[in-house]
């Protein structure tokens, strides 16, 4: 019976032990990630040094997809990252990003798409998306986006209330920038992202819905619309001095901190990293996150975004089922630790009981040969 009691207590052990070794992996790695939740710049690193543990190959690939969709900016993030990694690469495919990047930075290339983003407001790249910046930091560009959707909204025609705000905004932005000598120029950046990001339909649903609500709230419209009614892009100084009117600071705190969070990404990530952002924050603690990873990851953050998204910013997985994995490691570990107990114990009683019954077996031969020998 106690040989019995000591098997089963030894096959308790074993299979906890099982247990545990086959869940600590998981539950390891549950717990890092639940103590980073709120760090964003280690959630991810926690979640790309999984991704990349099941297959290297990811980052060569993901190369490849940006160089043929012509986003050299991306291929690049990840080719910063490759070398965080310790990640190597082809040479040939190192090379061929270096050729894009440098064809890219040729001045030509860069004063045509600049001009683009100056003259229409669209961007779709680094530079054209600068040329975007600019005109909205000499008031064109803002002008340009208030005339346009206000006259919609005097004639009752569909208009993009959300331009319309943030160029509203902007305008007033831009004066506060010039009266602090660039002390609020990210905000006014940030604001011509989300403009853009609109435009190009890159802004994402949650947080489209949250903007505009924003906007709205900012925007006085009976004044806005006088203004409309007499603003032209070729008196630009009258129409600031109008539509400034329009705007409530006192309502743009939100809408300021969401803009001052943009232009934090901007300035790190480049302001396709701000895009892809953009598109896929639901509200604005999204992309306050998002600032957060920028500030510490760099140029990698495109990278990051690209393979983990949302995940990036927060938790992909249930909180409830990672502490799963916790819980069952604690389990498992417990269980161990009372089977070595219990099997501690039992085989020491079993070694306590053998001795009793060998001295009781000698001190009985003992008295047996007492008693011959007295007999």
């Amino acid at each position: 019976m106690k040989r019995r009691r000591i098997v089963l207590a030894l096959a308790a052990m074993v299979v906890s032990g099982a247990a545990l070794a086959a869940v600590w992996p998981r539950a390891h790695e549950a717990a890092s990630i639940l103590a980073a939740q709120d760090d964003p710049a280690e959630l991810s690193d926690l979640q790309v040094n999984s991704a990349l543990r099941n297959s290297q190959n990811i980052v060569a690939g993901q190369i490849e997809s940006a160089l043929a969709a012509h986003d050299t900016g991306l291929a690049s993030s990840f080719v910063e990252l490759a070398k965080s990694k310790n990640i190597p690469l082809p040479d040939e495919l190192a090379q061929r990003v270096g050729d894009a990047v440098a064809e890219e930075s040729t001045a030509s290339h860069i004063a045509k798409r600049f001009a683009i983003g100056l003259v229409t407001g669209n961007a779709d790249d680094g530079a054209s998306l600068s040329g975007t910046v600019a005109g909205d930091l000499f008031v064109f560009g803002d002008i340009r986006d208030v005339v346009r959707e206000g006259k919609h909204l005097v004639m009752g025609e569909d208009t993009d209330r959300l331009v319309l705000g943030l160029a509203t905004a902007g305008l007033a932005v831009t004066a506060a920038t010039y009266v602090s000598i660039g002390g609020v120029a990210p905000v006014r950046a940030g604001l011509t992202l989300v403009k853009d990001a609109r435009k190009v339909g890159r802004l994402g649903e949650g947080l489209t819905e949250w903007a505009g609500r924003s906007a709205r709230e900012v925007v006085d419209t009976s004044v806005l619309q006088q203004a409309v009614g007499s603003g032209s892009i070729v008196r630009p100084v009258q129409t600031v001095s109008a539509t400034s009117a329009a705007f409530r600071a006192e309502k743009a705190g939100g809408l300021v901190r969401l803009a001052k969070d943009v232009g934090r990404v901007g300035e790190k990530a480049g302001a396709r990293g701000a895009l892809d952002t953009l598109k896929i924050a639901e509200g604005p603690g999204d992309v306050a996150r998002a600032a957060r990873l920028a500030e510490t990851s760099g140029g990698k953050t495109r990278a990051i975004l690209k393979l983990l998204g949302r995940g990036a910013l927060l938790l992909a997985a249930g909180a409830f089922d990672l502490s799963l994995w916790v819980f069952g490691a604690i389990f498992a570990l417990v269980s161990f630790l009372v089977s070595i107990k219990a099997t501690t114990e039992r085989m020491t009683q079993s070694w306590i009981d053998r001795g009793k019954r060998r001295r009781q077996l000698a001190a009985a031969d003992s008295a047996i040969v007492s008693a011959a020998a007295n007999g």
